[in-house]
């Protein structure tokens, strides 16, 4: 993955939810529930489908494991790259929003 694409909207938020430290999956399905105010709600497959795909690109990486009730769980790290990635999307969001919100209230101030 290059800076310069965009991601999308899911993977967004995974990766923003692993802005603040590392997080196992659950704890991410949780925050990016948070983060989005509802309106990401993954499915146990699809996030791990994304965290695989986000680790092979070395946007992630597994920052350690350990077994808990018999399970293992795996606690994900966001890479620098991964950490330039969302924030370049995070801007470019910005960007094209202001497209419209600067036609908008402009008109309301005119």
């Amino acid at each position: 993955m290059s800076r310069g694409s965009s991601v999308s909207e899911q993977t967004y938020f995974v990766l923003a939810a692993l802005l603040d430290g590392p997080l196992h999956g659950h704890a991410i399905l949780k925050r990016v529930a948070e983060l989005s105010q509802g309106r990401i709600i993954l499915a146990v497959g699809t996030l791990y489908g994304a965290l695989d795909r986000l680790a092979s690109n070395g946007v992630i990486v597994v920052e350690r494991e350990e077994v808990v009730n018999g399970r293992k769980r795996r606690y994900f790290r966001i890479t620098e790259e991964g950490s330039g990635l969302v924030e370049a999307e995070a801007k470019r969001m910005q960007e094209a929003a202001s497209v419209v919100t600067r036609r908008t209230l402009g008109a309301t101030f005119s």
